[in-house]
């Protein structure tokens, strides 16, 4: 299964916390990272009383479903030190499933495509760095970049994998 994840952190090390969240996906069995957006930097969205964030978009190759690759994100967040207190706000490091191949999924606990994902520049921009043809499994996510552009977005670094 293929998946587009979102990766964000405004603490510590934001750089750092990336490339060890990236670093633990890879050592996942039957779990590859095999393409790596830009890093960029970008102002918080919802909760503003915060750091700027680095943010960049992958794509991972797993045999896991989606509900086990929740975990698996959510298992490294933990392991890297995230604890979740203000909604939206500061942490060291969030992975959102995006897209899982062409899923549609609601649960109480998963929702993909994410369900914000067409609001946000963060994930749009990057996004089009890794495909730029603009879609991914038949979802054609390069028509919200309009409406996102006025959030503001600068690339800062690479990420190699």
């Amino acid at each position: 299964m293929h998946y587009i994840l979102a990766l964000g952190s405004n603490l510590g090390d934001k750089k750092q916390n990336l490339e060890k969240a990236i670093e633990a996906l890879n050592n996942i069995p039957y779990t590859d990272v095999i393409k790596t957006s830009s890093v960029y930097e970008t102002e918080p969205v919802d909760y503003l009383r915060q750091d700027n964030f680095y943010n960049i978009v992958i794509e991972v190759k797993s045999l896991f479903e989606p509900n086990e690759m929740l975990g698996i994100c959510m298992g490294i967040e933990s392991g890297l030190g995230r604890i979740r207190g203000i909604k939206n706000g500061p942490r060291i490091i969030d992975l959102d499933i995006i897209f899982a191949e062409d899923k549609i999924i609601k649960t109480k606990n998963l929702s993909v495509p994410h369900l914000r994902y067409n609001e946000r520049n963060f994930v749009i921009s990057p996004l089009l760095e890794i495909h730029p043809e603009g879609e991914f499994y038949g979802i054609n996510f390069k028509k919200y970049i309009e409406s996102v552009s006025d959030q503001k977005i600068k690339t800062v670094d690479k990420i190699s994998v």
